[in-house]
């Protein structure tokens, strides 16, 4: 396999010198924040949207969320100061398995600390101060993202006037949790996963990534994109070679070390930890806030956002209904367009 294919570098790197200690008590001597900004802060200063990527995104949400964020689009970069940061620990700029370790001026690799989610949220508080923004006009989330919003919500519940996580939890589940040690399994049996270097552990994390595309569609989706017209096949059936592409696709750009670090931290999620319940910490949410779920969604389903909603203080919850599964959120832009849309308008007039 090639050296996997890093995006361009983030529009903006923001390092603090100052220590960050992490919730399980380690210590980086400096901390990257990667983001990127797109629009204006206006003078009132009461226009920020801030967006929290998933899994494997990156800062660049004009891209990946295209469908949502651009000119014309319901997060018009004309109209709002939209900001997306990259996680604490992904290999898009923050912080990471591959960043230097200043005692060793080599990268991290293996060694870099466990991170949490709560890390995350409390990265996205640092760059905000940084940037002098008091309050933020909506936040957005899905998947890990969504965790994130959570996290930062009850963290400093006056900062957000509307959040809007999707196809997120509370929790993260068992059976998120198993999926996610599968995965690792997969990268572990990949020997080269324990070597020091950028493209180590590629044949895992090809496989680790096929586990994962399992999860984010389900058994409807893969019956109607993936169906054999012709009965006399015996093999490379259309299936197969999807998760190949999947796993190969994700190996030109994205880091095994870094994929093992934040499916760590994903299952670390816990909104109740340290905060007596996950009832009271989500009580703690003062944002007007809607959550989404799918309705296909096996990874994180609706059941989960109905959690949500039934404990955050008036929050409103709506289903949408996606061949896509999991993947939802990041594919339904007409929906999600419509959807939003009567939301904040609602929230406009209040």
């Amino acid at each position: 396999m090639s050296m996997p294919q890093f995006i361009s570098t983030p529009h903006k790197t923001l390092r603090l010198h100052t220590p960050f200690t992490l919730e399980n008590g380690a210590t980086l001597p400096y901390l990257d924040i990667a983001y990127h900004s797109y629009g204006t802060l206006n003078a009132a200063k009461d226009n920020v949207v801030w967006v929290c990527h998933a899994l494997t995104g990156n800062s660049d949400a004009a891209v990946w969320w295209d469908g949502l964020i651009g000119t014309g689009r319901l997060f018009d970069p004309s109209e709002y100061y939209i900001i997306c940061a990259n996680m604490l620990g992904s290999c898009y700029g923050s912080s990471g398995a591959n960043t230097l370790n200043p005692e060793t001026e080599t990268p991290y690799f293996r060694t870099f600390p466990q991170v949490t989610v709560r890390d995350m949220a409390r990265a996205h508080i640092l760059l905000r101060q940084e940037l002098g923004i008091e309050k933020i006009q909506i936040g957005l989330g899905g998947s890990m993202g969504g965790q994130q919003l959570l996290e930062w919500a009850i963290l400093e519940p006056t900062v957000f006037e509307t959040i809007v996580p999707m196809a997120t939890n509370a929790r993260h589940s068992p059976w998120g949790i198993a999926f996610n040690e599968s995965q690792r399994l997969a990268l572990e049996a990949d020997p080269t996963f324990f070597e020091d270097r950028l493209d180590a552990g590629l044949a895992g994390l090809k496989a680790a990534r096929a586990i994962g595309i399992l999860s984010y569609r389900n058994y409807d989706t893969f019956s109607k994109t993936q169906h054999e017209p012709y009965n006399d096949k015996l093999d490379n059936y259309r299936a197969a070679s999807y998760q190949a592409y999947q796993g190969d696709k994700l190996t030109r750009r994205f880091n095994a070390h870094a994929y093992w670090q934040l499916s760590k931290a994903m299952d670390s999620h816990n909104v109740g930890r340290g905060r007596g319940s996950i009832e009271e910490a989500l009580s703690q949410i003062q944002a007007r806030t809607l959550v989404v779920g799918i309705s296909t969604d096996i990874l994180f389903p609706p059941e989960e956002q109905r959690l949500l909603a039934a404990h955050i203080p008036g929050a409103e919850y709506v289903e949408i209904s996606s061949p896509y599964g999991h993947d939802g959120f990041l594919i339904e832009f007409g929906v999600l367009t419509k959807i939003l849309g009567e939301f904040l308008a609602v929230a406009e007039r209040v």
